[in-house]
């Protein structure tokens, strides 16, 4: 059975009793609701709690038997947020430190360290998502010589800890509107012919890959014919306004401009152009609205947003399909609506049984949706 997590960076906690609140207050009652015996888990650990627990084979081993009291499992971690992923403005310090920083390499190492620890006796490998190497700007061809050297000595620790363990963990990365790894085609231009794939390849974000206007089925081939692979999928919903220069579209995406994270909008023209903005507020005073948008604002699975506004299941309904034909077996799937906070009809609303109710609610959604397994949420 396809491993299914929801990423607990929807939760703030920075140090290791923030974890484990996070587990008793969020987790376990997610999985009591969803009704299975064992659930899994995306862990997000802030680089110092990474660090912390990768220097302490104790405090791991604590970890890993409090997961196992609350039946939790863990395949798959998050390490593109550095530290906080809460904070009143975000935007794009989400980016940084880039992987041409000895910092993003050390705390890589430190999240695999950490999972290796965590992994569950089934499983056949672990993976770790990370950024699509940096923002857009400032890169030149010294970055890129020093996130590929950072590349290859992150691949030599995992080659060395894969022999030790017998099982690979695997690097997922992420392309993201915006940044150096734009989209997967970016980012499979960059890492074909210079990543070993055996320890490097995808995170297919579906939002992501949604907001950048591309086929799901065409990109999933143009990665396996690359020779890489899909390591995780991160199943996530992007806003979809198909008429954004309405009035009422207009009021509907002033409710989603909020502080805290960065909404990319694109736009594709008639001749296959996209036109893209940074930011949603700037989207509505720059781009020409004559067509479609879609939003990197990440949408729950399950609930579609209010008329005018849509979202993109549907990508990430066709990205699942194309593996399902393409690969022997799926790839770890973590849902990651982190946006809950912030979402117009939830944002200090409903408290944590609402969270936890949404969270339920998209696990099942995923499960029936993507895998075919009612009540199936592994």
């Amino acid at each position: 059975m396809t491993p299914l997590s929801y990423c607990t960076n929807v939760h703030p906690a920075e140090d290791l009793p923030g974890v484990l609140a996070q587990l008793d207050r969020y987790a376990e009652p997610v999985r009591r609701l969803v009704g299975v015996d064992v659930l899994g888990l995306g862990l997000w650990l802030p680089a110092g709690l990474a660090g912390e627990l990768a220097g302490d084979p104790a405090l791991r081993a604590r970890l890993r038997a409090e997961l196992d009291a609350r039946g939790l499992e863990v395949y798959t971690l998050n390490a593109f947020p550095y530290g906080g992923f809460h904070d009143d403005v975000v935007k794009h310090s989400v980016y940084r430190p880039q992987w041409t920083d000895p910092r993003r390499l050390e705390y890589t190492v430190d999240c695999a360290t950490v999972l290796a620890d965590l992994l569950p006796d089934t499983a056949s490998y672990g993976s770790i998502s990370t950024l699509p190497l940096a923002w857009r700007a400032p890169w030149d061809g010294a970055d890129d010589t020093a996130a590929t050297s950072a590349f290859a000595e992150l691949t030599g620790v995992l080659a060395g800890m894969a022999r030790r363990d017998g099982r690979p963990i695997r690097l997922a990365v992420e392309p993201e509107p915006g940044c150096v790894l734009d989209t997967v085609a970016d980012a499979v231009s960059w890492l074909a012919n210079r990543v070993d794939p055996r320890f490097v390849g995808l995170c297919l974000d579906t939002c992501h890959l949604a907001v950048s206007f591309a086929d799901p089925a065409e990109t999933v081939a143009a990665i396996h014919r690359a020779g890489l692979s899909v390591v995780k999928v991160q199943a996530s919903a992007a806003l979809q306004v198909e008429e954004p220069a309405s009035e009422a579209a207009q009021a509907a995406l002033a409710d989603f401009t909020e502080p805290r994270y960065l909404h990319q909008v694109r736009e594709r023209t008639g001749d296959g152009a996209v036109l893209g903005s940074d930011d949603l507020p700037q989207a509505l005073a720059e781009l020409p609205a004559q067509r479609a948008w879609r939003v990197h604002f990440h949408v729950p699975l399950h609930a579609r947003p209010a008329a005018p506004l849509s979202a993109t299941t549907d990508v990430l309904r066709g990205a699942v399909a194309a593996l399902e034909s393409t690969v022997e077996e799926l790839p770890h799937i973590e849902v990651e609506t982190y946006t809950w906070s912030v979402l117009p009809e939830t944002a200090g609303n409903g408290g944590d049984t609402a969270l936890i109710r949404g969270i339920a609610a998209e696990l099942r959604w995923a499960a029936a949706q993507l895998l075919g397994q009612e009540g199936g949420v592994r």
